[in-house]
């Protein structure tokens, strides 16, 4: 199998492991969305650990890594509350709209001026948002997808600054992990304790939907271009909420349904032709 290959390989294995978050977070249902976020962090940094010891990689700490552990832990924090207050559908493809904030935070902070294609794909975006909001009206899950959607501003936040220069995304990585499991330990230990199910959930969480799934990544891109990674990763909106579907029993509006193949659609449209783009350009 050529390097190639391999990274592709572990880009789809970590977007099947990211994919795990949304069933494993419904199947804990007693802990709050911030003692959950505490406990899979948790487990996740003796992961990183043993990833910084293999590879030789010291964490690094500045300013832009700061700020980009403060948007991951955000993005994380938002994920796991919207996931209990809405469906992980919703949860997880509003986040996915966040290479659609990149665009806009962009142009509000760095004044890099969106052509075309860039406010093309905000409207599509917003159109399959839109869809959302319809359901969740009638549905009560407006709170959910406000704070999914605002997950998806926080995820665009990580890409803008591990862009950032002297940025390093592990690291930041790393300490959103040792923030997390702080500022949520407190709750933490005011749950219930976890037997059976749950606790192998919040496992799979720690050890495999954070940890490992991170480490396939960086791994992956480093052999990945980014127009196979976007295609690649497109499958985790997809397979999270069928695994939910398949094993918790919890389905999609009909509107959901059009907004996510909307916004998925738009999202790795976007990636592709971006790429090809910046390909005849270059």
């Amino acid at each position: 199998m050529t390097e190639e290959r391999k990274g592709v390989l572990f880009v789809f294995v970590a977007a099947v492991l990211y994919s795990l978050g949304g069933l494993c977070i419904k199947l804990i249902p007693d802990w709050s969305g911030l003692a959950l976020k505490a406990g899979r962090n948790g487990i996740a940094l003796v992961v990183y650990v043993i990833f910084f010891a293999a590879t030789r990689h010291r964490p690094r700490f500045n300013r832009w890594i700061f700020l980009g552990a403060c948007c991951v832990c955000a993005t994380n924090v938002l994920f796991a509350v919207a996931n209990k207050m809405t469906t992980a559908a919703n949860s997880i493809v509003l986040e996915y709209t966040a290479p659609i904030f990149v665009i806009l935070l962009s142009a509000i902070f760095l004044r890099r001026r969106p052509d075309r294609l860039d406010l093309a794909a905000c409207a599509v975006v917003f159109l399959g948002v839109l869809c959302f909001f319809l359901e969740s009206l009638g549905g009560g899950h407006l709170s959910g997808d406000l704070l999914a959607l605002l997950s998806g501003v926080t995820y665009g936040g990580v890409f803008m600054l591990n862009e950032a220069p002297n940025g390093d995304p592990i690291s930041s990585v790393f300490w959103s992990a040792m923030m997390s499991t702080l500022i949520g330990l407190p709750q933490m230990v005011q749950q219930p304790r976890l037997e059976g199910t749950a606790l192998v959930s919040m496992l799979v969480l720690g050890v495999f939907q954070l940890g490992l799934a991170f480490v396939f990544l960086t791994v992956g891109l480093k052999t990945t271009s980014s127009i196979t990674a976007s295609l690649v990763t497109g499958i985790e909106p997809v397979l999270n909420p069928v695994l939910v579907a398949v094993f918790y029993h919890e389905y999609m509006g009909v509107f959901s349904v059009i907004g996510a193949c909307i916004v998925i659609v738009g999202v790795v449209g976007y990636n592709v032709l971006k790429e090809k783009q910046q390909a005849r350009i270059g």
